[in-house]
This record gives C-alpha cells, structure tokens and sequence, in this order.
C-alpha cells in the first residue's frame, strides 16, 4: 500500500464515514416519509450522493483508484436515472394532475 497523501490524513476515515451515514439515513427517511415524487427523487439522488462520497473517501485513502471509477459510473447512472424519472413525473402530471405518491393507485386500473 502506499502511503496516504498528507491533506488526506487531516480527516480521518472515520469522518467520511459518519457524514456518508448521516447523508444515507436522511435519504432514506425522505424516501420513506414523503409524498412527493420529486422529494423522492432528490432523496435517491442524496443517498446516492452518500455512497459516492463514502467510495471517494476510501480510494484516496487507499490510494485505489478503482473507487473513483465506480464513482464516474454511479453518477453517468444516476443521471440517466433522472432523466428517466422526471420524464415519467411529467406524463403522470400530465394524466392525473398531481405528483403525490398516494393518487398513484389509479394507474392500477
């Protein structure tokens, strides 16, 4: 392994860790209280945020570059994930003029 660049060491792993964290569950409580397909979304996005901050903060800190390039995949998915999903929020808007995630059931029929 070699060693760790020293503006790295000024954090310790353990910071990247507990914010990464911190960042996961708060996307998950907005995925899981809210109503709102965007809020939803942006709760997805900010879990996702979290996993790349979390992978980031282990390449540098082993000097792997692999983390990284999980990082460049993860956001060119996400992107086509939104993408994708606000395309789809907006056809709904369009059928049945509202973008709460309880009027969904109507598509059932």
């Amino acid at each position: 392994m070699q060693s760790i660049p020293e503006i790295i060491r000024t954090i310790p792993l353990t910071h990247y860790i507990m914010l990464s964290s911190a960042l996961f569950c708060i996307g998950i409580l907005g995925v899981l209280t809210r109503r709102n397909a965007i809020i939803v979304f942006m709760a997805i996005e900010l879990m996702l945020n979290a996993v790349n901050l979390l992978l980031a903060a282990f390449s540098s800190y082993y000097s792997d570059p692999a983390g990284q390039i999980f990082v460049f995949f993860i956001m060119a998915v996400a992107a086509a994930e939104v993408a994708v999903g606000l395309a789809i929020i907006v056809m709904i808007y369009r059928n049945i003029q509202s973008i709460d995630i309880g009027v969904l059931n109507k598509l059932k029929n």
